[in-house]
């Protein structure tokens, strides 16, 4: 008499089809609940513009059909299949280590938008996906005129597209670039809009992590607006410690640079800055010491960054700024001595001691016991806070038509949109493999599919 049969474990391919089908059942039915959440509180949020508006029941109705009409055209259109045929790309206005951003129109509605690009291939290879797919969920939750608005995400067989509002006033990089130093005025002006942003995502209970000059984006009223989520969640590798100690160990250091005046210093420092910003390697001048520590931070990081381009703004180039990155690295390690103002460059003291209280330990770091201690520091003591938004920028923007790329540099034209090169069986079978990690990537936000050929009065009269 045979006994049981032995219990097999099953194969590593079983395995990967059971994870496949519950992440694809997982995200279907809490797409369905989100829907339905969405659904109800744009409901809730008409009714209360109506009660707000004091309107009859006559006018109330008419609202309410329109709005249902608006819901079911909703519906449809997100059934409908999103793709890059529904875009015609204008021009190349960013490009990065993983990809690129262009300014792309819809063809039925005629909408200019910023469409981010983002190579499959490369996310893949550089374990980018968990952060990849950070970046779309926090562009759907955060509803915020301090973040940048994702409209539409989908995906083809080679990239993943992030259909985003296109703000015409460039990134604060290049006005950095453009400007030798800003005054304290325009610099309080943009700290204070960049706080404000900044607590904005951790009332949402994210960590930005990557707040640098790229990442703050400009409207066309010239008001800053947060981009990038890609590290919300995990960390690049070029983020932690080892990645800067390791990569070489006989480099010179940058002895020269330290003996440069500060025009020198500026002036070296934006000739490398766009190399930087392209390189997968990007720059940690930005990166609080805690985070390179891998002991554990906490939100408090993201004001140290804000305090480095604080002094950036004010002196012309970040205190910590080296030739080489792992220099820059020994210095944020080594802030406590690393850390000077130029004598010849005059800034007051309240700014000083504002960036040296962003710039500290965190413990003592300013934002420790909430926001309202950076807003009460008395580099801020003429802000309205409540209004910064609606007043005039510090520096305003010229908006000359709705596809104005002025503020952005001019790049060449890429084949990433172009089909790729042949690749072999092999690795045509491994790709199809590893792609159903971008499952439920496809987003559509409502404004975006139901709005039709609204273009903003400031860009239509070129205010």
């Amino acid at each position: 008499m045979t006994g049981p049969a032995p219990c097999t474990s099953p194969s590593s391919h079983t395995r990967e089809r059971v994870t496949i089908t519950k992440v694809t059942l997982e995200n279907y039915y809490s797409s369905l609940m989100a829907q339905h959440e969405e659904r109800v509180l744009r409901q809730k949020k008409l009714e209360k513009v109506m009660e707000d508006e004091g309107l009859r029941d006559e006018e109330k109705r008419m609202r309410r059909s329109a709005h249902a009409r608006k819901e079911t055209e909703f519906l449809r259109l997100k059934r409908t299949r999103l793709g890059l045929e529904d875009f015609e790309s204008l021009k190349v206005i960013g490009r990065g280590a993983f990809g690129e951003v262009r300014l792309v129109q819809k063809k039925d509605t005629g909408h200019v938008y910023a469409m981010k690009i983002l190579r499959k291939a490369d996310m893949l290879e550089k374990e980018q996906v968990g952060h990849i797919r950070a970046e779309r969920d926090i562009l759907v939750e955060a509803d915020s005129s301090w973040v940048v608005k994702m409209f539409y995400s989908f995906q083809d067989k080679l990239n993943l597209y992030l259909i985003m509002e296109f703000l015409p006033g460039g990134d604060m990089m290049t006005l950095l670039m453009k400007k030798d130093t800003l005054s304290e005025e325009e610099t309080q002006f943009y700290v204070a809009e960049t706080v404000l942003a900044i607590d904005s995502i951790h009332q949402l209970g994210f960590i930005h992590r990557d707040i640098k000059p790229d990442n703050l984006l400009l409207d066309s009223k010239g008001h800053v607006k947060l981009s990038d989520f890609g590290l919300c969640t995990g960390l690049k590798k070029a983020h932690r410690t080892e990645f800067y100690r390791n990569l070489n160990h006989n480099l010179p250091s940058d002895f020269t640079f330290q003996n440069m005046n500060s025009k020198r210093k500026a002036e070296t420092w934006k000739r490398t800055r766009r190399q930087l910003a392209f390189s997968t390697v990007g720059t940690p001048d930005y990166i609080a010491p805690e985070v390179f520590m891998q002991t554990g931070y906490n939100k408090l990081c993201d004001w140290w960054s804000l305090g480095v381009i604080m002094y950036e703004m004010l002196i012309g180039f970040p205190p910590f700024c080296s030739e080489l990155p792992q220099e820059t690295y020994k210095k944020v390690m080594n802030w406590k001595e690393t850390l000077t103002f130029p004598p010849e460059v005059p800034v007051s003291e309240k700014a000083k001691d504002l960036i040296l209280r962003f710039c500290c330990d965190w413990e003592h770091r300013v934002g420790a016991s909430g926001v309202e201690e950076i807003k009460t520091n008395s580099f801020f003591e003429a802000v309205d806070w409540e209004h910064i938004r609606e007043r005039p920028a510090a520096i305003p923007i010229e908006i000359k038509s709705i596809d104005d790329t002025s503020n952005f540099d001019e790049f060449p034209e890429s084949d990433i949109l172009k089909p790729a090169v042949a690749t072999s069986n092999h690795q045509e079978s491994d790709y199809k493999n590893k792609d159903w990690v971008f499952i439920n990537y496809t987003y559509k936000r409502f404004e975006g599919l139901t709005a039709r050929g609204t273009i903003p009065s400031y860009i239509k009269s070129g205010k």
